[in-house]
């Protein structure tokens, strides 16, 4: 008797929250329905903003100052990078020469016939030959109150001090973008502050949106401004600090040709 009534009792509930379950998710699907057609009744608030401001419409609504400093900046930056690339090309030519010196200069029997083994435009080649051209102009009156090994070192040094100075070609450009970029950036700046600061003050409109929009848009040239230096002087620290190992490779080259041919010439007296 009292399973039979707590059973009876069990199924009531169930009953009951069965119907409560069907009540809730009825009014759920309701709910969610009306949210669905109360959202797509809102396209405007899913539109994608547009930025009114940036690059191109400082372009388009610049001065021809702002746009010329723009083009100074874009030079010195293709510039920069134009140099970088190719004094790059040059070390890394300088340096397979100097790894070709072993193969081609050392083994041959004398310094003229390392010469001609080297190809032509090798800077080894040009500081060698340049030695054998100055043993040969010694024996000229001028060149005679000279001892030989002084001369001899002379020119090449001369001929080192040429290398050298191929080698530096380009470089004050990198250095000099490094310490103007940033301030042509910062002129820019300054001019469209200007600008913007005035159209603003013609409008009567000093609202933090009318405000912020073109002066956040001035700022970008000094942005770019660094984004031009940067690179320069770091390229500029990189192919300086190349360069002084290329160089003690070809002065350690100079010294030994000189060593070399007053070797030569002492066992020729």
């Amino acid at each position: 008797m009292f399973f039979t009534k707590h059973k009876t009792n069990l199924l009531a509930l169930l009953v009951i929250a069965v119907a409560s379950a069907v009540a809730l998710i009825t009014s759920s699907t309701v709910a969610l329905a009306a949210t669905t057609e109360a959202l797509g009744a809102l396209p405007a608030a899913t539109e994608k903003v547009t930025n009114p401001y940036g690059l191109d419409a400082l372009w388009q609504t610049g001065d021809f100052i702002a746009k010329g400093t723009l083009m100074i900046l874009a030079i010195m930056s293709m510039g920069s990078w134009y140099i970088i690339v190719v004094k790059f090309i040059e070390q890394r030519k300088l340096a397979k020469q100097a790894r070709g010196i072993s193969d081609s200069f050392w083994k041959s029997g004398t310094v003229q016939g390392g010469v001609k083994g080297l190809e032509k435009g090798n800077a080894y080649g040009f500081i060698a030959e340049s030695a054998l051209e100055a043993s040969q102009r010694h024996n000229a009156k001028l060149a005679e109150s000279m001892d030989h090994s002084t001369w001899l070192a002379t020119q090449i040094q001369s001929s080192t001090d040429k290398v050298q100075s191929r080698l530096q070609d380009g470089l004050a450009f990198l250095a000099s973008v490094g310490s103007i970029a940033p301030f042509v950036g910062l002129f820019g700046t300054v001019w469209g502050i200007y600008h913007a600061l005035t159209a603003i003050g013609i409008a009567g409109q000093a609202s933090i949106d009318k405000v912020a929009g073109p002066v956040g848009e001035a700022l970008i040239m000094t942005a770019i401004g660094l984004a031009v230096a940067v690179p320069a002087v770091l390229g500029y620290n990189w192919l300086v600090r190349r360069n002084k190992v290329a160089m003690e490779q070809v002065r350690d080259f100079g010294a030994e040709v000189h060593a070399i041919m007053i070797g030569a010439s002492g066992k020729a007296s």
